[in-house]
């Protein structure tokens, strides 16, 4: 009964108005060894897994595995209240960036991408995870003192992955923000961090759109807390809405 409650209070979210974003920092407890030995999960079979991949870390290396699993178990189960997408609460599982079982899944999610320092595996299986058509979220990037730190290390991570390619802006008319919701602002200034949200994407062979990432934000964040008044409204429900349009999108480009 609780988790019904729950996915109608956050159906009832999904209607909210202007997208506020930024980069959040709760507690981060209760994950255990966690960092070191990822928690597993048996998906059930269903046509959509999300995927959350585990990297070679540069410095630190627990930002891989923030908010989960809450906000896969939470965005996961607004999607199968809200469209025709066939899968679940529990349809998620961590794998290795380096596995060659990341190619039997087309979303995956990234955090704190400005901690990791790709070996030659991982990189050789993100070129070739893009150009077989798979899908990136990148989530929980910048916003901090550090910004320009984990942006070079990302960027460079990405050079090596595809020299002739660049990250650019989005805006708010690509399809991405229209494919389920229509997403009217996408650079709103978070009051508790004076700067703007910005959404980049990454190009396929095509020059479509391969990934996502959410610079300066930390969407996963709000999916976590969904059922927990820790952020105001507004900015939970747009987090909401952007998730289900990059799955939708994921599923149908």
């Amino acid at each position: 009964m609780r988790k019904r409650i729950i996915a109608l209070a956050v159906l009832m979210l999904l209607v909210a108005g202007t997208a506020v974003f930024g980069q959040f920092r709760g507690n981060r407890g209760g994950f255990g060894g966690l960092f070191d030995n990822p928690v597993q999960n048996d998906p059930p079979a269903t046509e959509l897994i999300m995927v959350r991949w585990h990297y070679t870390p540069g410095s630190r290396g627990d930002g891989w595995a923030h908010d989960y699993p809450a906000a896969e178990q939470h965005i996961l189960q607004v999607t199968t209240e809200t469209s025709l997408i066939d899968t679940d609460r529990m349809s998620y599982k961590v794998l290795e960036l380096a596995s060659p079982e990341i190619f039997d899944y087309p979303f995956a999610y990234v955090s704190e991408p400005g901690e990791m320092w790709l070996n030659e595996q991982e990189v050789e299986n993100l070129r070739e995870y893009i150009d077989r058509g798979g899908f990136v979220m990148v989530d929980d990037f910048g916003g901090q003192n550090n910004e320009a730190r984990e942006y070079e290390t990302f960027h460079a991570n990405l050079r090596r992955v595809f020299p002739d390619r660049e990250m650019f802006e989005l805006t708010e008319d690509h399809p991405i923000f229209h494919n389920f919701y229509d997403i009217q602002s996408i650079n709103a200034i978070h009051p508790m961090t004076g700067v703007k949200s910005v959404f980049l994407g990454f190009p396929d062979e095509r020059g479509g759109l391969a990934m996502i990432i959410c610079f300066r934000n930390d969407v996963g964040d709000f999916w976590e807390y969904i059922d927990n008044p820790r952020y105001p409204v507004l900015p939970s429900a747009e987090a909401l809405k952007l998730g289900l349009n990059f799955l939708h999108y994921a599923m149908t480009h």
